[in-house]
């Protein structure tokens, strides 16, 4: 089952509540989305780091109802 764009920025603002997410469906299938998501907490983290900590908020959900997500990531200035 697809998950919708309201689904993933609920369970990203779920683990970091004060980010700023904005989730767009890219092929209207449910299946390809692009976030992007503004947040203190990846102060002084990798890239990779950021997109780890987005990628466990979705609890298991990549690769399953979730096909592909293209994350930016960055603190606030």
């Amino acid at each position: 089952m697809a998950m919708t764009a309201d689904d993933i920025e609920a369970m990203i603002r779920a683990a970091l509540p004060d980010a700023q997410v904005s989730v767009q469906d890219l092929a209207g299938d449910g299946d390809h989305y692009a976030a992007s998501v503004v947040s203190a907490a990846f102060a002084g983290r990798s890239r990779v780091q950021q997109h780890q900590m987005v990628y466990a908020a979705l609890r298991g959900q990549m690769g399953g109802a979730l096909h592909a997500l293209a994350l930016q990531t960055s603190v606030p200035e």
